[in-house]
C-alpha cells in the first residue's frame, strides 16, 4: 500500500471526530503509516477551534480548517464524508469539487445515502474528467476507543489498492465486515444505532438500581463491567436465548426480571425500532 496519503474528513462533527482520534491514536506510534497526514474541515470556526484543541498533540500532521471543503478534496488523497446527510448534496456540488475529487477515493459514512446518489451531486464539468471511486462504510462512535464494528459495503470495482486502503482504515478503528448492498441499510442500523436504541434499555436498569439504593454512578460502572463480560460471551458462541437460559434458576430473581420484561413486549419494540430505523434509512 502507498504510504504518505493524505486523508480528509470533511464534516468532522461527532462521527468523523471518532474516527480522527481513532486513527491519530492508532498512527501515532507507527514509523511509516499508510496514512501520514490529516485534514479536518468544520462547518463552523468554533468546532474548528475545538479540535485543534483536542488534537493538539497532533497539530504536526492534522490541520484543522473551517468551510474549506474544495480545498480539502483537493490536498487529500482519500476523502472521508462525515457530514449530516441532508448537507451532502450542498458540499459536493461546491463549485470545484468535481475537479477536486477526480481520481480520488471517496468514503461516505453518511446514512441513507447510496454511492450513486452521492455521484448525482458532483458536479461533471467535463467528458474527459474522472470521477471518484465512491463506497460506503458504516462505524460507529466506539471508532474513539479504537472499538468501533464497522460495515463496508461490497464494490466488485474498487481496485484492489483502495480495497486495502479501506480494510486498513477502518481495522485501526475496531473490527471490519464487508456486506452486501441489500444489506448495508439493516447494517448501518444494526452497528450504526442499536447501541443508542439499548441505551435506553439500560437508563431503565439504573433507574431501577437508583430506585433500590445504588447510586447511579456506582450503577452504571457495574453494568458497563457486566456488558463487556455479555459482549466476550456473545463473541465466543453462546446465544442470547442460551445466555438467559444459563443464569435463570427456577422461582429465581433473574427469570422474575426477565418475565416482567417479556410482558412489556420489549423483545417485539426493539425488533421493530430496527425494522423502522432501517425503513427511514431507505426512504
Amino acid at each position: 500500500m502507498n504510504s504518505n496519503r493524505t486523508l480528509a474528513i470533511v464534516g468532522c462533527g461527532n462521527m468523523g471526530s471518532a474516527i480522527l482520534s481513532g486513527l491519530l491514536d492508532a498512527t501515532r506510534s507507527q514509523s511509516d503509516p499508510p496514512v501520514s497526514s490529516f485534514i479536518a474541515v468544520t462547518n463552523t470556526v468554533e468546532s474548528a477551534d475545538r479540535l485543534r484543541c483536542r488534537f493538539e498533540q497532533d497539530k504536526s500532521r492534522l490541520l484543522v480548517r473551517h468551510g474549506a471543503s474544495v480545498w480539502a478534496m483537493e490536498q487529500a488523497d482519500i476523502v472521508i464524508l462525515g457530514c449530516k446527510p441532508y448537507m451532502a448534496e450542498l458540499i459536493l456540488g461546491e463549485e470545484g469539487a468535481g475537479d477536486a475529487l477526480s481520481g480520488k477515493f471517496l468514503v461516505s459514512v453518511l446514512g441513507g445515502k447510496t454511492p450513486q446518489v452521492l455521484e448525482s451531486y458532483i458536479p461533471k464539468n467535463d467528458n474527459t474528467s474522472r470521477g471518484p471511486y465512491v463506497v460506503r462504510a458504516m462505524p460507529n462512535v466506539a471508532a474513539k476507543v479504537r472499538k468501533s464494528m464497522t460495515i463496508i459495503e461490497h464494490n466488485p470495482t474498487l481496485p484492489d489498492e483502495l480495497n486495502n486502503a479501506l480494510s486498513w482504515i477502518f481495522s485501526q478503528i475496531g473490527e471490519v465486515k464487508v456486506l452486501a448492498t441489500d444489506q448495508f441499510d439493516i447494517g448501518s442500523m444494526l452497528v450504526g444505532s442499536s447501541m443508542a436504541i439499548l441505551s435506553v434499555g439500560l437508563d431503565g436498569i439504573l433507574d431501577g438500581c437508583v430506585m433500590e439504593g445504588i447510586r447511579r454512578s456506582e450503577a452504571l460502572e457495574m453494568a458497563a463491567q457486566s456488558l463487556l463480560g455479555m459482549a466476550e460471551l456473545l463473541r465466543q458462541g453462546e446465544q442470547p436465548a442460551a445466555y438467559r437460559e444459563s443464569v435463570s434458576s427456577p422461582r429465581g430473581a433473574t427469570i422474575a426480571g426477565i418475565l416482567t420484561v417479556e410482558k412489556a413486549g420489549v423483545r417485539g419494540t426493539f425488533a421493530q425500532s430496527i425494522i423502522d430505523g432501517t425503513r427511514r434509512l431507505q426512504g
